[in-house]
This record gives C-alpha cells, sequence and structure tokens, in this order.
C-alpha cells in the first residue's frame, strides 16, 4: 500500500472480490460520503435514506474487501458502529502482469490444513472442500490425518502454528516479511457483532493484534461448497501483516515497533507462525480461519519475503535457494 496516498494495489485472486464489492452503486456512494468524515451506521443510512438493514449488509461488504474500517464505541443509546474511509485509491493489476514487484523476494503458499501444532477449545472444529473431519467441537479431530486437507478451521479459544521454510538464499539478509491470510471471528453458528482479538507471532515474537468485528455468515461466499449450511460461518475478512525495519504493520497501518531484526530469521532453516486469541485478551471471540477453498479469497496462508544482498556478498545462480 502506498501511505502517503492511502493507495490499495490488489492483483491476482483478491481482484474479483473487490471488483463485485466497488460494483453496487449504493456502497460506492457510501464511499463518497466517508471521504472527510466518519459517520455511524445510523447517520449512513439517515443521509442515504436507506433502511439501517440495507446499510449495515453493504458496509459489511466494503470491509470484507478492506475498503471501510467498523469500529465500535459507546453511544448514547448504546454501542454505536464508526465507519471510515481507508483508501483513497485502488490500483489493481491486470491479469498477465508478473505478480511479484521486485526480484529479490520469496512467496510461499501454506495449506491451513499444514499445521504444525495446534490447540483448539469448543466452538471448534475442520472442514475439507467435501466433508467434515472426524467430530465437530471435538479437539481431538485436529490431529486426524485428515486435517492436512482442512479448508475451514474454527475454535473458540486457542491458537494454531505453522512452520514456514525459509527460502531466502544464502548470504542475503531479509528485509522485509508479510503474512496475507482470509480470518474472522468464531461465534456459534455466526455472528457478526462478535469482536475477537486475533493475534499473530513469528518465531515467538508478538507482531500484533487484529480485532476482528465478527464471525460472517448467513449467506453462500464466493467459494462456498454447495454442502455447506450458510447458517454456519462462510467468509472472512482478508488481512495482511508485515514486518520491516520500520516496525510491524497491518493493512498499511502501524501496530508497533517490532522489526524484521528482532525476528531472528537467520538463525533456522523454517519461521515459526503462530495465530491466535491470547487468554488475557479483552475480546476472546475465537478464529476461524479459510483456506484457498472457501471464503470469498482463493487462497491459502501467504508468507512474501523480501531480501538484499550485502555489498560485496556472492550471489548465487537464479533459482538457488537457502
Amino acid at each position: 500500500m502506498d501511505v502517503v496516498n492511502r493507495a490499495l494495489l490488489v492483483e491476482g485472486d483478491a481482484v474479483l472480490p473487490l471488483v463485485k464489492a466497488l460494483s453496487s452503486e449504493t456502497r460506492q456512494a457510501m464511499l463518497g460520503l466517508l471521504t472527510h468524515k466518519v459517520l455511524n451506521l445510523s447517520e449512513l443510512a439517515a443521509t442515504m435514506n436507506l433502511p439501517h438493514s440495507t446499510v449495515s449488509f453493504n458496509v459489511n461488504q466494503l470491509e470484507a474487501v478492506g475498503l471501510v474500517v467498523v469500529e465500535t464505541e459507546p453511544g448514547t443509546r448504546g454501542i454505536q458502529k464508526l465507519c471510515s474511509k481507508r483508501y483513497d485509491e485502488v490500483r489493481i493489476r491486470l491479469p498477465g502482469a508478473a505478480v511479484e514487484a521486485a526480484p529479490n523476494h520469496v512467496q510461499i503458499s501454506m495449506p491451513i490444513g499444514s499445521y504444525r501444532s495446534v490447540e483448539a477449545s469448543p466452538t471448534c472444529g475442520l472442514v475439507s472442500e467435501t466433508k467434515i473431519i472426524g467430530m465437530l467441537d471435538d479437539p481431538r479431530s485436529f490431529f486426524e490425518p485428515e486435517h492436512v486437507n482442512a479448508q475451514l478451521l474454527w475454535f473458540g479459544a486457542g491458537h494454531v502454528e505453522y512452520a514456514f521454510p525459509n527460502n531466502v538464499p544464502y548470504g542475503a539478509v531479509t528485509t522485509e516479511l508479510s503474512l496475507s491470510m482470509e480470518l474472522c471471528s468464531e461465534a456459534p453458528n455466526y455472528n457478526p457483532d462478535w469482536p475477537s482479538d486475533i493475534t499473530l507471532w513469528i518465531n515467538d515474537v508478538e507482531v500484533g493484534t487484529w480485532t476482528s468485528p465478527g464471525d460472517f455468515g448467513g449467506k453462500a461466499a464466493l467459494l462456498t461448497p454447495s454442502w455447506w449450511q450458510v447458517e454456519g460461518t462462510t467468509y472472512g475478512v482478508l488481512k495482511q501483516w508485515s514486518v520491516s525495519e520500520r516496525g510491524a504493520m497491518i493493512d498499511g497501518v502501524s501496530l508497533g515497533a517490532t522489526a524484521i531484526a528482532d525476528l531472528n530469521l537467520a538463525k533456522a532453516n523454517h519461521i515459526r507462525v503462530r495465530i491466535g486469541v491470547k487468554e488475557d485478551a479483552r475480546n476472546k471471540g475465537g478464529l476461524n480461519l479459510f483456506g484457498r477453498k472457501f471464503g470469498n479469497y482463493p487462497q491459502d496462508i501467504v508468507m512474501r519475503l523480501g531480501f538484499v544482498f550485502p555489498a560485496g556478498a556472492p550471489i548465487p545462480p537464479a533459482g538457488t535457494l537457502g
């Protein structure tokens, strides 16, 4: 993201959901209203002369693709949802263009079922593209041999950890790490008003926390299998954490001072990634994690590593990785 101009670059599998969200004149009008000020749902409904339910639905569509941020705070008549516009510009890289923005990077796609360890408490479960794996609300199901085929997993409390290969070439220095994934809170069935503080750790270093506003369902998403009940969770929000020399960010917004050097990436042949909800989190609303065949985004967990070769360091031949 171009932070100064608040521009979002979209490419690959993320293009279609975003274009669909922008195809509505109602949602385009909402973005226009949110250009210079923050409005709550009631103010949006009154300004647009639309039912509150219609406004809420369309705001959820914009939030799901990252164009709008929704935050809750106390109001004069209970809790109010404040809506703000995240970007002023969207840039779409058309199919056929190179996916990588620079030559000095590697990208790894990790299926959500290929976790190294997991701690899950009910409500919990996991499903493949075609069926439920094991039994629902039984943490033992996460250790079934079929867990590697999971396309959606969820738990009310706990965490899941992955081991990504450290494919930065020998002699290179990692300058940036980013992780993108589709996820949301976990409520019984689904509940769009169910906040959860979801935290990311890399090599046991806390990168930062994102508060998911809810657990989204009630309708089929782009990739919902025909057998899955829409009364359950069907989609999440695509989030991107990143760590560089400048610190940690989520979707281009600062999370704190954790820098790339703090992650100790050069000392191991793999990178440990943990996603979960802390036991002392303020909002203990669980987690849903989506694979490439569930939700709205056809991708697994994607890690991108940027690197440089220090002056004088030998550069290995193309295609040679550590």
